[in-house]
């Protein structure tokens, strides 16, 4: 099931609904991805992903993500700016941005014609695909965007996340490795593209916005209802209302989880100050954050952090094998003489 959502004139209304999907986007979409696909197998798609350093930090110019994003360039230029490296993607090339890296993009046109790039991200149990182009001077943004939802969404990400770590290893089967999660990974996008056949209806369509924007912006400490809103052009009380009926929950409530969900990867990652997350999370008042986290997970980020510091000291008390007189803690050993087995 998915849902195609066309960008107005004005820069500011960006990513607002549309009413029907657009055949021609989706098809531009799926040539991209049959193109990148076409190259991997012939070992030509050249792969660019940067190290995950800086996690959830936020720096001027920068934004992050809870979940690795992709970037496949289809024309121009596209300039990345991170805090420790810098890096240019062109056509016939792809880039994975690992989770909660900073990040910025300026980007350019070429001989070819004007910029355009396929981007992917993932949010929640939804996969988004969209086509960027220079919506101002050397600034890309949504020209369509398509949702895509998929009970395999957690293979993906791994499989995404899994292509990330084998990029940065040294391994004989590296590159072996590497062209396999790169056809896996592309052939379900595929077929995520080619089998999400289905108009949502405008109310779900909103509700998928909503959840988008909250998840691609959560860092936002303006973010609110009152925004997201007035970007899909309806009244708070209207998209409170849909949101709730929909999903269950209040829309502030979600806004408060996603921003909890991010607070709680940091906290498991990266060696920031409880202050220092709290800020990279949306929250602009540590304290606030203090108690809205306590709200949705029952302690502390210090307590939570102080129990995970000490579930990780803890030794290894599963026994490894159980057998029927005895339970084995040890990995395995070598029986006794087995080594001399056979000999003369």
């Amino acid at each position: 099931m998915s849902t195609v959502v066309k960008e107005s004139s004005d820069p500011a209304s960006a990513a607002c609904p549309g009413k029907h999907v657009q055949t021609r986007d989706r098809a531009e979409m799926r040539e991209v991805l049959t193109q990148a696909a076409r190259l991997a197998e012939r070992g030509q798609l050249r792969l660019k992903v940067p190290r995950d350093e800086c996690l959830m930090q936020k720096h001027r110019g920068m934004h992050f993500h809870f979940k690795p994003e992709i970037f496949i360039q289809v024309r121009g230029r596209t300039d990345f700016h991170l805090p420790r490296e810098q890096f240019s993607l062109f056509p016939g090339e792809m880039c994975v941005l690992p989770t909660g890296v900073p990040h910025g993009e300026t980007i350019f046109s070429d001989d070819k014609g004007p910029f355009r790039n396929l981007v992917g991200g993932f949010y929640s149990s939804v996969l988004s695909l969209h086509l960027a182009h220079e919506v101002a001077p050397q600034k890309p943004d949504i020209e369509a965007i398509d949702f895509f939802e998929s009970p395999t969404l957690d293979v993906l990400v791994t499989l995404t996340n899994t292509l990330v770590q084998t990029y940065h290893m040294k391994a004989p089967a590296r590159d072996q490795v590497l062209k396999g999660l790169l056809l896996s990974l592309l052939g379900m996008l595929q077929n995520l593209v080619e089998t999400g056949v289905g108009e949502m209806n405008a109310d779900m369509g909103k509700v998928f916005q909503v959840k988008w924007l909250v998840r691609d912006q959560f860092s936002n400490a303006e973010l609110n209802v009152k925004g997201i809103a007035e970007r899909l052009q309806c009244s708070p009380d209207y998209l409170s209302h849909l949101f709730h009926r929909e999903t269950g929950e209040k829309l502030i409530q979600y806004i408060h989880r996603v921003r909890i969900e991010g607070a709680i990867m940091a906290l498991e990652t990266a060696p920031l100050h409880i202050s220092e997350i709290a800020y990279a999370s949306g929250f602009s008042d540590p304290a606030y954050f203090a108690r809205v986290f306590k709200k949705h997970k029952g302690e502390s980020p210090q307590e939570f952090r102080a129990r995970l510091d000490a579930r990780r000291a803890e030794k290894e008390t599963q026994p490894k094998t159980i057998y029927y007189d005895r339970d084995d803690y040890t990995h395995g050993q070598p029986v006794d003489g087995v080594e001399d087995a056979g000999t003369p």
